[in-house]
């Protein structure tokens, strides 16, 4: 079907038929299936001894980009690029890496690519190797949108100017071309980062609290105004008597239109209270990506040593975080105060967490 639309720009079930050896009736179901499945379209109705004619649709897909979308915090952005396999993320990750340019850092978890981004323009050379093929030059904040200046060539070019506009999460894009280089605008709106750490929901013989972080973030992401970002699980201090098994807390994050953060919030503890296995369950809910120091040395302390409700209070209070529940709001609190490091990290309690932290403005 696919060459005979090369050939001729349309086939008939008669030209397939006769091609393949295959009775009508066989093809006339084949060409009715995919036209369900949009790979095949009717360009012309039969009429009278006419037969209609068919044609093939592109075998390229629509776009290998699912999700693009950002969000703020202070003068610096998060870019979330969910893409279709993980060759392609590699592949962004590399080359906007060795670009460098507005990128303060880039990390891949996946198929999800994460980068950091000052707000601002830094000019990048874009070129056949040792250039890099793609990298951001700008990213600016303007009415609730966040628009990223992208160079590219090659493939990325292309990506850019046929793809990025059908990602979820994408507002528009514009583009020009000087040659062979490609330089576009994409648009997403200016999320608020919320940061939820969950722990104690479970007893020895019942629940899970990773399960139910998970089930929690299946049931905010369908809620509008609500872009879900992944679930991070930490490991707490392995000697803490009240553990259940490892001792580990979890942590889901969310990119939320601003004006929705509290009604998020309310959602989550509603969720949590009613889900939760333990009364000791708690929640702590944290705006924002950037993550002061002595914050994250409060989840340092959670992994070293045993800390009490009245500091997790009063940290809470120092940095914006909201503490819901009981007991396991130490744990909450401490999942949110180590958002933005490697798994391995989260995962080995005797790993230094007290890197890459944001100092207090």
């Amino acid at each position: 079907m696919r060459q005979a639309t090369l050939e001729s720009g349309y086939f008939t079930v008669a030209d397939i038929a006769e091609a393949t050896d295959t009775p009508r009736s066989t093809v006339q179901d084949w060409v009715n299936r995919l036209i369900e499945e949009g790979c095949v379209l009717l360009t012309e109705e039969q009429r009278g001894r006419h037969a209609a004619r068919y044609a093939a649709t592109s075998v390229m897909p629509e776009s290998a980009c699912r999700r693009i979308f950002t969000t703020i915090d202070g003068g610096e952005v998060e870019i979330y690029h969910e893409c279709m396999s993980g060759g392609c993320a590699a592949f962004c990750e590399f080359h906007h890496a060795r670009a460098g340019g507005a990128l303060q850092s880039v990390r891949r978890d996946g198929t999800l690519l994460r980068e950091r981004a000052g707000l601002g323009r830094r000019e990048v050379a874009v070129g056949l190797d040792p250039a890099p093929a793609v990298g951001i030059v700008g990213v600016s904040h303007e009415d609730g949108y966040i628009r990223q200046q992208i160079r590219c060539i090659g493939g990325p070019a292309y990506s850019l100017t046929d793809m990025m506009s059908f990602a979820e999460g994408v507002c528009g894009v514009t583009v020009h071309r000087e040659g062979p280089v490609v330089e576009g605008e994409v648009v997403t709106r200016a999320l608020a980062y919320v940061a939820v750490g969950i722990d104690d929901t479970d007893t020895a013989t019942e629940g899970a609290t990773f399960a139910l972080a998970l089930a929690l973030l299946q049931h905010l992401a369908k809620l509008d105004g609500v872009m879900p970002i992944g679930h991070r699980v930490a490991m707490l201090n392995p000697r803490l008597e009240a553990r259940t098994a490892g001792n580990s807390c979890s942590c889901i994050e969310l990119a939320v239109e601003p004006n929705l953060v509290a009604r998020i919030e309310e959602s989550a503890v509603r969720f949590v209270a009613g889900e939760a296995a333990s009364p000791e369950w708690g929640i702590a809910v944290r705006e924002g990506f950037r993550v002061p120091g002595a914050l994250r040395a409060y989840g340092r302390s959670a992994r070293e040593s045993v800390i009490d409700r009245e500091a997790a209070e009063k940290t809470a209070g120092l940095f914006g975080a909201h503490l819901y529940g009981g007991r396991g709001v130490i744990g909450a609190l401490a999942a949110v105060s180590l958002i933005g490091l490697p798994h391995d990290v989260l995962l080995d309690p005797g790993r230094d967490v007290c890197t890459g932290w944001e100092p207090v403005e």
